[in-house]
């Protein structure tokens, strides 16, 4: 029996028809189909989603593949000429895509049998890709042609796929050799890198699967904790020259066996094994390896074993962090360096652990070395996620942040499953180079790789960066959702304590329930600055000058003695305190510090704290200058929402040009707030 509805079934054959109508239009997308439906975007996505399980870009590609096979099967077409006819906007992406859904490229297509069936994930046609939700898209084309009545009252159930995502715990050293714990670990790594590549697949992180070393639970309570759907265990032993690993892969939620394979190999066949063990797995998975993907899997790192060794010795230890461990590591990529000068990984590595050995330094020494490693790196292999993040590594230790992005995001996009990668991408967007969308985006992928990592203080910290990320795009409500989880990991997370303070008070404009909160945790730790300036702001903002002042002051003499430079609107409140305390030279130098910092802002709120330098002055032609300035930005914070409500801006509030300039930056926030929800929803990270 069909799960649709008739009013379902009839929308979906008109969304069909519109497709076929604008086939040929390249342009043609989401927001277009929209458009012709008379729909608004966001009501477009949720009804194809309800009606199939399925975004709305995956239904308009579906539909035209499936008409391509039609006009291929005419053998009147070139590939080119199908391509151009379906709305591809070039041929190499066109025969991407007809071979991730098919199995094989279109030029084989007239000579297959059963071509008009989609692959299934295993690269075999016959069987269902997405389950009934692709069947459904598949008739699509016929039901235009013929109508809907026959297909849609024949329609399968639809059913939602089994995810592809698996987590590889921690390989068990069968040897009565502890030393070579290390060797099985870096198999277990190198298994798990491989697997990272696969863009088909979601891998959970290193770090997640590290907690369940040595658990009691059993395979479906950690697959329901870590959200997947597969479990590979292993285990091995180097015997002599021979390393003999046993490898088996369960399905979490039957808690069956699929399968379980000894694989016993010489030393010198170690990244054979590494490769033959992750192409296993991602064929009984049937997760489709791209032909980039496989060339990537398959390249060998190094043809000198003790080199490679000595890697995998330098990697256990930057795994265990600490400043000692990083140097002994680099000391180790050295020595295999010195035995192959050409091992990118190992140049990729070492520039990675320079940068952490810099990034806790006040003083940085290391940037010259980082950039002369990473070139190494990529020289050698330009196509390895680690070298491309070693590169950008380099340039955000010399604050060239916009040159860091093309590698960052590139390494990502070659290493897909990278929590590490993404982690870094995700603070690399709240503070280096401010874009809530993408913070967002890269906060809730790192929760999808990262959901459990081996020590609660670390997955408080992704919870906490989720929340911070959700606050600043404006979804209020599910952000004081993940502060909780964040604090449900570890309570004691002064950071997170902060951040719901704050969260708290964008829900409910309570400033006495926030003020409790600050209050609260300011008690366990009087240093706090984050603290002791968000309750100076609130007592300013509240018009308790006095407990603001003295709040403040005690922020400012550990800023000073500590030598740092943030929270620079600090400056601009005591401006005004020193101001009402009569103290009008220290007003002026409070002024003037701020001013300096304003002037000085490469990022997009320079206009807007050049706006609120202004509203403190009381120049209001400056205050709407800069306000207008900077709504031509976009991604900015919620809090910026927040000025309206400032103090110093409430004598001006009402007039009629503030209004106008102010309402286009409101407007434009909501708007892309929509459009984040939309675009995530979409991409299946984020759901009502």
């Amino acid at each position: 029996m069909s799960d649709s509805s008739p009013i379902d079934n009839q929308f979906i054959a008109q969304v069909a028809a519109t497709v076929m109508e604008n086939l040929s239009d390249e342009h043609f997308g989401v927001s277009e189909l929209a458009a012709k439906m008379h729909m608004s975007r966001s009501n477009l996505l949720r009804r194809i989603k309800h009606a199939t399980h399925q975004s709305a870009s995956q239904l308009i590609r579906e539909i035209r593949l499936k008409r391509s096979m039609e006009l291929l099967g005419s053998g009147d077409f070139t590939v080119s000429e199908v391509a151009h006819r379906v709305g591809f906007s070039g041929t190499s992406y066109f025969i991407k895509c007809f071979r991730e859904y098919y199995g094989y490229p279109p030029g084989e297509a007239g000579k297959r049998r059963g071509a008009g069936q989609p692959v299934a994930d295993n690269g075999t046609p016959g069987q269902r890709r997405f389950g009934s939700r692709l069947l459904l898209a598949g008739a699509l084309i016929a039901v235009v042609a013929v109508g809907i009545g026959i297909y849609l009252a024949t329609r399968p159930a639809s059913q939602e796929p089994l995810e592809k995502s698996l987590v590889v715990l921690p390989f068990k050293n069968d040897s009565s050799d502890s030393t070579n714990r290390y060797l099985i670990n870096g198999l277990m790594e190198a298994t798990l890198n491989h697997l990272q590549q696969i863009k088909d697949l979601r891998v959970v992180s290193r770090t997640s699967a590290e907690k369940y070393r040595h658990t009691a639970k059993s395979i479906p309570e950690l697959a329901d904790e870590l959200h997947v759907s597969y479990v590979v265990e292993g285990s091995g032993q180097k015997i002599g020259n021979r390393i003999v690993l046993n490898i088996q892969l369960i399905d979490a939620q039957k808690d069956n066996h699929l399968w379980a394979r000894q694989y016993e190999r010489e030393v010198t066949d170690i990244f054979r094994l590494q490769q033959e063990i992750a192409k296993d797995i991602a064929g009984e998975v049937r997760a489709i390896v791209t032909w980039e993907e496989q060339k990537r899997i398959e390249r060998i790192p190094t043809t000198d074993l003790v080199a490679y060794d000595l890697f995998l010795k330098a990697t256990e230890r930057t795994r265990q962090g600490g400043r000692e461990n990083l140097q002994t590591a680099v000391s180790l990529l050295d020595k295999a360096i010195e035995r192959d000068p050409e091992f990118a990984l190992a140049y990729a590595v070492k520039a990675i652990a320079y940068y952490y050995l810099d990034v806790f330094q006040v003083q940085r020494q290391y940037g010259e070395v980082i950039g002369i490693n990473a070139d190494k790196a990529l020289l050698y292999d330009p196509s390895s996620a680690e070298c491309l993040f070693a590169k950008g590594l380099y340039y955000v230790n010399q604050k060239a942040y916009e040159s860091a992005i093309p590698y960052l995001e590139k390494a990502l996009e070659y290493k897909p499953n990278s929590a590490l990668v993404i982690h870094f991408l995700s603070d690399f967007y709240n503070s280096y180079v401010p874009n809530t969308a993408k913070y967002l985006e890269y906060a809730l992928q790192g929760i999808r790789l990262d959901p459990a990592a081996n020590d609660s203080a670390t997955t408080s910290f992704n919870y906490l960066h989720l929340s911070n990320a959700l606050a600043q795009t404006g979804f209020i409500d599910e952000s004081l959702r993940y502060i909780e989880q964040s604090l449900a990991y570890n309570p004691d997370n002064s950071f997170a304590q902060w951040v719901r303070a704050v969260v708290v008070y964008a829900k409910y404009r309570d400033p006495a329930r926030t003020e409790k909160l600050l209050q609260t945790q300011l008690a366990k730790d009087s240093n706090q600055m984050h603290i002791l300036q968000e309750l100076g702001k609130l007592y300013f903002h509240t018009g308790k000058d006095k407990a603001a002042f003295r709040y403040y002051q005690r922020f400012l003499q550990l800023r000073e003695a500590q030598q740092l430079d943030f929270f620079p609107t600090v400056d601009l409140d005591m401006a005004i305190l020193w101001s009402r305390r009569g103290d009008r030279e220290k007003s002026e130098r409070c002024f003037a510090r701020f001013k300096a910092f304003a002037d000085a802002d490469q990022s997009i709120y320079k206009h807007m704290n050049l706006a609120m330098y202004a509203a403190y002055r009381g120049n209001v032609p400056d205050v709407i200058n800069h306000l207008r300035l900077f709504s031509k930005e976009d991604n900015y914070q919620y809090w910026v929402l927040l000025f309206k409500d400032d103090i110093m801006v409430a004598r001006f509030k009402d007039e009629p040009a503030f209004k106008a300039a102010f309402g286009e930056i409101e407007t434009k926030f909501w708007n892309k707030n929509t459009e984040i929800r939309e675009t995530l929803e979409e991409k299946g990270l984020l759901h009502d």
